[in-house]
Formats: C-alpha cells, sequence, structure tokens
C-alpha cells in the first residue's frame, strides 16, 4: 500500500541515520507523512539517503509553495504530505496533489519527474474487491499536469455543437395538478417550466436565503458530499461549514470549482420551510403508499423529497438519469441553471447505457451518440418538473441555490423499471440507487390491490403502470422460490413483512386482477395478457393497419367496461356421483356423439360401466336500469367420466354452462380463481381451469 510503503521507506532512512556518527535529523521523530516542528531549531546536515531533509525555515514549505508566507490558505489544509517515487522530494498535497485522496494513490510523481520522464504515470492502489463494472479510468498525471483537467472542457465542447432551443410548456402553477395528469395524454411525458410559482401548491425559504444559512440550519458540522468538478469525482472530508466558506469566497480565491448535488434536508430547520408542489405530493409513491408510521425520526424510508443543491459559478454535473427514472422537481432559489435534455427513447437509452460508466464516459460528448439535445434555460423564481428517465446535464452560469426533489409515481411505470435494468446492467452502486425501491413497490402493490378487490377505477395509463409493476414484483416472487440462497435472502428482506404476509400470491393475484380489469375473462387462454407496445417516453406508437393483417379471433370485451350487477346469488351448489354404462370415446365420431349432451344415447347394456363425477352450480345476477331491470342465470355443469378398465386415455371431460336471462346479458369474473399461485417457467402463461364453458342466451 502506498501510505504504509512510503512510511516504511522514510522511517529506514530515519533509522539509518540514527545509527551514523551524524547528528540526528529533525525527520527522524516525525510521522511519514505530515511533518511536525521540532521544539529546537536544528542546523540541517549532508545525509546520504536521497530523501530531503529540510531545515526549520523549511520545515512548513514544500517546492511547490508559491510563498513561503502565503496566509490565504487554511494551514490545516497542510497537515497531509507526499512524496515523489522518483526523486524522493516531499510535497503538500494541497499544493501537489490533484484534490484526490492521497490514501488511494500507490505510486505518485511531481511534475518536474514528469516532465522529465513522460512515461512516468501516477496509479492508484487496487481495489479491495474486483468489480465486473467498466469503469472510466483516469490518468492522474495528466490531472495533475493540467492536460484535460479544465472543468469547463464540456462547455468549449458545447459551442461547437447542434443545441435544440426546447419547446417545453410553459404553466401557470394554478394547472399544475392530477386533474391535468388524468385530462392531458401528453402531461408528464416532457419537462415543463413554471416560471412564477403563484398556485402551484408549493413553500420555498425567502429569496434572500444564502448557503451560509443554510449551513446554519442544517448544521455547520454535517458532512456533505462534494463534486470537484474537473474529475466529476468526490472530494473527501467536507463539512456544510467549511462547503459555506468556500462557497463566500471571491471566485478568484477559489483553488478548484466544486459542486453539490446530494445533501438532503429531511427532519433539519430547513425543511420546515419547504412543501414540494401540490403535485409532487399527489402522485410520490412515498407520500402515498408508505406507511405513515413507518415515516420520520427513528424510521428508515426512503428520504429523496428534499434536496438543496448549491454551485458555483461554471459549475458541470454531467450526463446522468436521476435514480430509478425517478421524476424531479426543481426550483431556483438564486442564480441561474442551464439544462441540456434527451429524450428518452429505447434507441436513446441504449445510447446512454453503452456511453456510462465506460471510457466513452470521459472522453465522448453523449450528444452525439443521440437524436438531439434541447437547451433549458432557468432563471430565478422558475420551477422545473422533469418526467421519468430524462437524460440531463446541467450548467451552472453563475453561484446558485436550488431546493428540489425525487418522486416515483403510477403513470410511468414501464420507464422507471427500464431505468433500474440500466443502473444493474452499468453496475451503479447501492448507494447511488433509489433506496429501498423494491420494498416500496411491495407498498404499492398491496395498496393497488385491495383497490381492485374495492372495484375502484384507475385510468388507462394507471392500469399500464400497474401490469408492469405487477410483473416485476412476479419476477420478484420467482426469485424468493427459485434462485440462489443469496438472491432468495435479498429479495425476502425487501418485502415488508408488516403488510405483505404472502408476496407470491400477491403477486400474482395483483397481475391477474390487473388483466381481468383490462378486460378479459377468467376463460381467456392468455388470461387477458396486455398486448406489447413499442413504448417512447412511456406511450405508444400509432401506425395504420396493414390490409393483409387479419384479426385472429374474436376479442371478448374489448374497450368494454361492463355494468356491476346489483345482487348476485348462488342458488345451487351440488356434486354427485353415479356408475352408467357408456361407450369408451375411441371410436371415429366419438366427438359428436359425446358433444350433444345426451346421456339417452350412451346407455346401453352392452357398454362396459363409466363412472361419472359431477358437479352443478347456478348462479343467478340482477341489475337496476332505466324504466325495469335486468336478469342472468347462469349453469355450470362439469362431469368427469371415467372407465376402470377402459384404455390410459379413455377419460372424457365435459363441462357446460347454460345461461337464461331477461334482457341484456353480461358476464363476470369469478371472486376467486385458484390458479393464482402456482409453479411456473419465465415464459409460462397463467393456467385455466380444467373445463370449457358455453354460454347459450335464451
Amino acid at each position: 500500500m502506498a501510505r504504509s510503503k512510503r512510511r516504511t521507506t522514510r522511517s529506514a532512512a530515519q533509522e539509518k541515520k540514527q545509527q551514523e556518527p551524524a547528528p540526528p535529523s529533525p525527520l527522524s521523530s516525525r510521522s511519514s507523512l505530515t511533518p511536525m516542528q521540532d521544539d529546537e531549531p536544528v542546523v540541517p546536515t549532508p545525509i546520504s539517503e536521497p530523501v530531503q531533509a529540510p531545515g526549520r525555515s523549511e520545515e512548513e514549505t514544500c517546492p511547490d509553495c508559491k510563498d513561503h508566507q502565503d496566509s490565504g490558505i487554511d494551514p490545516t489544509t497542510k497537515d497531509s504530505w507526499i512524496r515523489c517515487d522518483a526523486c524522493k522530494t516531499w510535497y503538500h498535497w494541497v499544493c501537489a496533489g490533484n484534490g484526490g485522496d492521497p490514501d488511494a494513490i500507490d505510486k505518485w510523481y511531481c511534475k518536474p519527474c514528469v516532465l522529465d520522464k513522460p512515461s512516468r504515470t501516477i496509479t492508484l492502489k487496487p481495489p479491495a474487491r474486483k468489480s465486473a463494472r467498466k469503469r472510466t479510468q483516469l490518468n492522474y498525471a495528466s490531472l495533475n499536469s493540467g492536460v484535460e483537467s479544465d472543468p469547463t472542457r464540456w462547455l468549449r465542447v458545447i459551442q461547437s455543437k447542434s443545441i435544440q432551443d426546447d419547446q417545453f410548456k410553459r404553466m401557470n402553477g394554478a394547472d399544475v395538478g392530477i386533474e391535468w395528469l388524468e385530462s392531458d395524454s401528453d402531461a408528464m411525458h416532457e419537462p415543463i417550466v413554471i416560471e412564477n410559482p403563484e398556485g402551484l401548491g408549493m413553500k420555498m425559504p425567502s429569496q434572500d436565503c444564502t448557503v451560509t444559512d443554510v449551513a446554519n440550519m442544517v448544521g455547520r458540522e454535517t458532512p456533505v458530499e462534494v463534486i470537484d468538478v474537473a474529475s466529476q469525482s468526490t472530494s473527501p472530508g467536507w463539512t456544510l461549514g467549511k462547503w459555506a466558506d468556500y462557497y463566500n469566497l471571491e471566485p478568484s480565491a477559489r483553488d478548484k470549482i466544486r459542486n453539490v448535488i446530494s445533501l438532503e434536508i429531511s427532519g433539519t430547520t430547513l425543511a420546515d420551510q419547504i412543501t414540494p408542489p401540490r403535485l409532487v405530493r399527489e402522485l410520490d409513491w412515498v407520500e402515498k403508499f408508505w406507511p405513515s408510521s413507518r415515516k420520520g425520526k427513528g424510521h428508515a424510508y426512503p428520504k429523496v423529497q428534499l434536496y438543496c443543491l448549491m454551485g458555483v459559478a461554471s459549475a458541470w454535473t454531467d450526463w446522468h438519469i436521476d435514480f430509478a427514472g425517478s421524476s424531479v422537481y426543481y426550483h431556483i432559489l438564486r442564480g441561474c441553471k442551464v439544462f441540456y435534455f434527451i429524450r428518452p427513447t429505447p434507441a436513446n437509452l441504449a445510447a446512454y447505457e453503452r456511453w456510462s460508466g465506460t471510457e466513452l464516459q470521459s472522453n465522448v460528448w453523449l450528444g452525439d451518440m443521440v437524436d438531439e439535445v434541447v437547451k433549458v434555460t432557468l432563471t430565478a423564481g422558475n420551477t422545473m418538473i422533469i418526467p421519468t428517465g430524462w437524460i440531463h446535464a446541467v450548467h451552472t452560469p453563475v453561484d446558485s441555490l436550488v431546493i428540489g426533489g425525487n418522486f416515483l409515481h403510477s403513470y410511468n411505470v414501464a420507464t422507471q423499471l427500464k431505468v433500474l435494468e440500466i443502473e444493474k446492467v452499468t453496475h451503479v452502486p447501492k448507494k447511488f440507487r433509489f433506496p429501498m425501491f423494491t420494498k416500496l413497490c411491495w407498498y404499492v402493490g398491496e395498496k393497488y390491490l385491495r383497490d381492485l378487490k374495492a372495484r375502484e377505477e384507475f385510468s388507462p395509463r394507471v392500469m399500464e403502470s400497474l401490469e408492469a409493476l405487477s410483473g416485476y414484483l412476479v419476477s420478484e416472487a420467482r426469485t424468493m422460490e427459485r434462485g440462489t440462497e443469496t438472491a432468495k435472502r435479498d429479495a425476502k428482506e425487501q418485502v415488508p413483512s408488516d403488510r405483505v404476509k404472502d408476496p407470491s400470491a400477491l403477486a400474482r393475484e395483483l397481475r391477474w386482477r390487473v388483466r381481468i380489469t383490462a378486460g378479459a375473462t377468467s376463460d381467456d387462454e392468455d388470461l387477458g395478457r396486455l398486448p406489447k407496445k413499442t413504448m417512447i417516453n412511456g406511450h405508444g406508437i400509432k401506425r395504420k393497419r396493414s390490409p393483409l393483417e387479419l384479426p385472429r379471433g374474436p376479442v371478448l370485451f374489448k374497450n368494454f367496461q361492463p355494468k356491476e350487477w346489483d345482487v348476485v346469488s348462488d342458488l345451487l351448489n351440488e356434486e354427485d356421483s353415479r356408475r352408467v354404462p357408456a361407450p369408451y370415446p375411441s371410436d371415429d365420431g366419438w366427438q359428436h356423439q359425446w358433444s350433444r349432451w345426451e346421456d339417452e344415447s350412451l346407455d346401453s347394456n352392452t357398454n362396459p360401466l363409466a363412472s361419472v363425477e359431477r358437479k352443478r352450480n347456478v348462479i343467478v345476477k340482477a341489475r337496476r336500469i332505466d324504466g325495469g331491470l335486468e336478469r342472468q342465470r347462469v349453469e355450470r355443469v362439469f362431469e368427469r367420466w371415467t372407465w376402470e378398465d377402459g384404455p390410459v386415455d379413455g377419460d372424457v371431460t365435459m363441462a357446460v354452462a347454460t345461461t337464461e336471462l331477461v334482457g341484456r346479458m353480461d358476464v363476470d369474473p369469478p371472486e376467486h380463481t385458484p390458479a393464482l399461485k402456482r409453479e411456473e417457467e419465465e415464459s409460462e402463461e397463467d393456467v385455466q381451469p380444467d373445463g370449457s364453458a358455453v354460454t347459450v342466451a335464451a
């Protein structure tokens, strides 16, 4: 390891000098990385080891210190030292380093040594565990010498690119609500901008709020992740107090361009001054479905609703999709932000997947791999809502302060799950994914299942999302049933036992009820599986039907919403068995003979005896209509015939349902289906009841 290696090297030199008759070096009582002042001045003496031994006047300086008396740099930042592996000279990390973590470096060279021999490259220690993720390889020698570490590099690239001005809607705050979402089929498919927050149902801190105020309200000792814009990596050791001091410096006094984009502020004094927009609160899964008794202080739940973002002029956030494809609300308190958007089409998402986490990320402008890039500029007082899955990068022209938050919703679950899959494929670390996503999905599925049982009605967009959600939960159930031991354990840990007792049954019943609600009957072979559509940003593409395309058969109840019956009564449920003489169904023409349902034609003393099991069920339904009523009688008869001395394939199964009604006829799905849970392969459909049914109207 680099740190221990250097400590050993320097300590060995010190021990060697102690054995020599020469006076001891002042370095002999010092740690290898943090030189400390001696109690008495010591005159430096020549040593044979090529490690430098500065005198007292050089104790607090290094070759890269611009001014030995410079008081503009916090002395505590010079506590960390690093030694060049070529010339053995010691440097302050803050003077000669690139702002990263010196503990992660294996071999390090100073600028003169790199210029003298360009083949020298700064290397990092090997990771503790091997990751399969393709990561961007940073050239630390180039970063140290200033090559390709300019934080404004992408801003210069943009100047030569074709960027389209946005055509997104500008809306009044009062118009942004659940009513708009239900009435406009294009709602939440594109970003919208609300220039004046009045009527949005949102509460924000005063525009006079500063970063210092944020630090005081959240806590100056609160740790915060600070991004070094040049390398797009996290700088360790920052607190809100230190960040506020940096932010308040004049731009010329800042050592680097830095950015804060992930300060979550729930439960703080600042959070008490913030209420997200009304639409966000109406849609947010965490707000609607996570139990209120399991939120708040002392409980673990997804805290993604309140973020404070702070960036200085020229900050740049590279292309990304918010975790799990979550939507975002974004309000500018101070300053200005410029967004660059890429629409989440299948082709663009595939390009993003190829680009993310690979060497392309540091060398290729993602806009060159997609159809178009759209630019949106926001100023103080503006609010923007970014829908599911939109790829975006952000430029900060001036020092800015922003309040925002993330939320999942029920109007584009398919795209949310697609982004989740991209995160898994590109091996995004769990700390950067939506927290407790699967557990939240179980809460959502459990609530929608109760609503469907209570015959609640939902829009087609929500039903499409529930189909995708139920498929995801069924896949989780299969993992618990057939996955590896580790996968089973991980999947079970995500099930909220307070609400979900049998996850496999819940997932499959939810899927069944979604398909039944979509217009299928329990007798349909595919149980009404919704047709697969080509999706673009959550909605399908219309196309003309070819004259050569013929329907494969009638579709029951397509685009039809049946009325409910006022009364449903079971008049009769009976079972019996008997033995009667009947011929084997093995000769030609048996289909016609058995389908006539005439037992008299089967009875003959010359035929062998057959055992008959018979079930009969009669249901009567009635409802009032304008000017009268409607009534329906459904009779179902099921028989199984077996011969003791007959061939193996000699069993006959017969089922008939006769219906007598007055007025209009309708068929409701049964309240219970025994085939909700079963062993199934990935490609299998839901199983059918054993018999078929024929409906006859009198």
